[in-house]
């Protein structure tokens, strides 16, 4: 199989979900067709050595760092990245040891209308909303994302429930502020 016949039977089926992510990652959508423009000739030139067992999470994983790599030169650093609990303590975020929802926060983000929801998810800090995208619209498992993020897969898990309690409180503070303002 020749560089370009691998390059369209691996990389081009999944450039929805690199699209995806990279838009997540920048926060719009000229940055994420860039990074993924970017992300395509990294990927083109080590088709050879990609494994094949999943293509999918490869591609995702050099768009990541592609986006990456563009955020620090095209962005200030406002970014901060800790698995230190106190830090989120501090902030008045409350901490769960789940990576589940509970019956009531998954009610309440069914309530959340899809704006206040995007809005939520764009205000999270980088490092837990990648973990959010990937893990609730690429829907890959924990181990590959675990793969992309190059992290402990109980670092995904605690990051992911991290993400989700801090995207159940955004959406609970926007909800009252509307009840307030009504």
């Amino acid at each position: 199989m020749t560089q370009k016949q691998r390059f369209d039977a691996e990389v081009l089926p999944n450039l929805d979900s690199a699209l995806s992510l990279a838009r997540w990652l920048t926060g719009n959508l000229p940055d994420a067709e860039d990074v993924v423009q970017e992300a395509c000739l990294r990927a083109f030139s080590a088709i050879h050595s990609a494994s094949g067992n999943n293509p999918r999470a490869w591609l995702l994983t050099i768009v990541r760092n592609t986006a990456y790599s563009w955020l620090s030169r095209n962005r200030s650093r406002q970014l901060v990245v800790t698995d230190d609990d106190e830090v989120f303590e501090k902030a008045g975020l409350e901490m769960t040891g789940r990576a589940d929802l509970s019956a009531s926060d998954a009610v309440l983000i069914a309530k959340a209308d899809a704006e206040m929801l995007h809005r939520a998810i764009a205000a999270l800090p980088l490092s837990f909303r990648e973990i959010l995208v990937l893990r609730e619209f690429e829907e890959l498992s924990y181990r590959e994302i675990a793969e992309i993020l190059k992290i402990p897969l109980g670092t995904v898990m605690s990051r992911l429930a991290r993400a989700r309690a801090m995207l159940v409180q955004r959406i609970a503070g926007a909800q009252s502020g509307q009840e307030g303002a009504a």
